[in-house]
């Protein structure tokens, strides 16, 4: 059971609508009225941006559920508030809410580029493609004035080192230029996740994250630069968002998408009472609908979290969804591998005085 929302606070453009205890807080509060006839003013809620400094900027992972081992995540928290994202239980680590704390307190990491220069030039680092966005989207919007990836581009550029980056923020065509010549290298791929083509619905459901519209118009500039554009269809939402997976890859093909992948929905820890909440609100006629199919995807529960299950799902459901999302992909002629990045071009880059080589 959801927390009433604070009356106090007017939202706009929000995923969530409360801010549910996380999971490690053994008390709840409670509002209770102090007595007082004396109204309170309501404010609207704005995003809070503070800054961290850590001593690493590189995360490390063993799962077997994704292909990297490192990545980099310039933020904490992320202001699209995608009611469904699976990393809204991340800032339970920190003290803070699932809900609102998600997608209002951001914490930002100024010298993300200085650290990860800092670690790739230690003599013991082996190279391996660094991830972006693979917990929240680096291309937020409070990357349009933070301004922290185009120094770890330029990075990664100078140093040849690959990376993969997985993004819905408009953001990123700022940084075009040095994307274009890191796929000029062999060293980057790109993928864009659209999760629906009905403009009304991505505005409830992912409030500040761009348009459908305006995510394949990123995919399209983004192919017109020469970097191949891997189009995710994720999370595929059954009733809300299955019966669109033809038509999105068929847009995002025209687009100029040269691959794809799909994910069903997920609904880790306390994203579950979060979306349904979301659905009561915004989908009420349909919300029984949409998670009697999400459980017939996940053993009747509503998550599996065990590796090798959490990504694709399971049963008749999950299989007839994989069928036709390969189906679709192939008729459209998307490629069903991608191109290995370089990592053998990896080096410091030259310094003023060097010897330059012969060959």
């Amino acid at each position: 059971m959801l927390p009433p929302r604070n009356p106090d606070e007017m939202l706009k453009a929000r995923g969530a609508d409360t801010r549910p205890a996380n999971r490690y807080d053994r008390l709840t509060p409670v509002r209770e009225h102090d007595g007082w006839d004396i109204p309170e003013e309501s404010q609207l809620l704005r995003t809070e941006v503070t800054e961290e400094n850590p001593r690493s900027i590189i995360s490390r992972n063993r799962s077997p559920d994704v292909p990297f081992d490192r990545s980099i995540n310039p933020y904490r928290g992320c202001e699209h508030g995608c009611i469904y994202c699976f990393a809204r239980p991340s800032h339970a680590y920190w003290g803070l809410s699932p809900g609102l704390d998600f997608e209002t307190k951001i914490t930002a990491k100024p010298n993300a580029a200085k650290l990860l220069a800092a670690e790739i030039a230690k003599p013991s680092y082996r190279c391996a493609p660094i991830a972006f966005g693979t917990n929240t989207d680096p291309y937020q919007p409070v990357e349009a004035k933070r301004r922290i990836m185009p120094d770890l581009w330029q990075v990664l550029l100078d140093w040849n080192h690959p990376a993969s980056l997985v993004t819905r923020g408009q953001t990123v065509l700022r940084d075009l230029p040095l994307i274009a010549a890191m796929a000029a290298r062999q060293l980057v791929h790109v993928g864009v996740s659209i999760t629906t083509l009905d403009a009304g619905l991505a505005r409830r459901m992912e409030p500040r994250a761009p348009a459908p519209a305006t995510r394949l118009r990123m995919i399209r500039d983004m192919a017109a630069a020469g970097i191949q554009v891997r189009v995710m269809v994720a999370p595929v939402i059954p009733v809300l968002t299955e019966p669109e997976i033809e038509r999105i890859l068929d847009a995002a093909r025209d687009a100029g998408a040269t691959n794809a992948s799909m994910i069903p929905l997920r609904l880790p820890l306390e994203v579950a009472p979060l979306f349904r909440d979301w659905l009561d609100r915004h989908e009420p006629g349909k919300a029984a609908h949409v998670m009697n199919r999400v459980q017939a995807m996940r053993g009747g529960r509503d998550n599996d979290p065990r590796f090798g299950s959490r990504m694709r799902g399971e049963g008749i459901e999950a299989e007839l969804m994989m069928k036709r999302f390969r189906l679709a992909k192939r008729r459209l002629g998307y490629s069903e591998t991608t191109p290995p990045l370089d990592c053998s071009r990896f080096g410091p880059p030259p310094r003023s005085g060097d010897q330059l080589s012969l060959f």
